[in-house]
C-alpha cells in the first residue's frame, strides 16, 4: 500500500516566508506610524479650529472690538492651546472690522497654527 504524500512545509519554503515577512513587516509599521501621526495632527488642528471659532464667537458677542491686539490661553482645559486675537478696521465699510484669531500649539518640537478670520458690524459687536 502506498504512503499519501505528507503535506508539510519545506526549510525552503518557511525560510522565504520570515525572508518576505522581514522585508514587508517594516514596511506596515512605517505606516501604522505614519497613520498615527496624520491622526494626531488632524485631532489637533480640528481642536485649533473649534477652540479659534468659539474665543471668535465671544470676542463680538463681547462687543470689545477697538482695534488692538489681545491674546492669552484656553486654561486648564486646553493647556497646550494659546491665542492671540487681531482688531482692524476694514478698509471697504467703516462700519465693518475684522477680527483675526491665531491658535498655536507645539507637536513634536513644532509650532502649529490655525488662522480664521472674519467681519463684524460695529453696532453688534462691531
Amino acid at each position: 500500500m502506498r504512503r499519501p504524500p505528507r503535506s508539510a512545509f519545506t526549510l525552503i519554503e518557511v525560510l522565504a516566508t520570515l525572508t518576505l515577512a522581514g522585508i514587508i513587516l517594516p514596511a506596515v509599521v512605517r505606516g501604522i506610524h505614519l497613520s498615527l501621526e496624520v491622526a494626531g495632527d488632524a485631532r489637533d488642528r480640528t481642536e485649533a479650529v473649534a477652540l479659534a471659532r468659539d474665543l471668535m464667537a465671544e470676542l463680538i458677542a463681547a462687543g470689545d472690538t477697538q482695534d488692538g491686539e489681545s491674546s492669552g490661553d484656553f486654561g486648564e482645559a486646553h493647556p497646550r492651546f494659546r491665542w492671540e486675537a487681531r482688531w482692524d478696521e476694514w478698509a471697504e465699510d467703516n462700519r465693518l472690522a475684522q477680527l483675526e484669531v491665531t491658535v498655536t500649539w507645539t507637536r513634536h518640537a513644532q509650532q502649529r497654527s490655525v488662522s480664521l478670520t472674519t467681519l463684524a458690524y460695529e453696532g453688534g459687536g462691531r
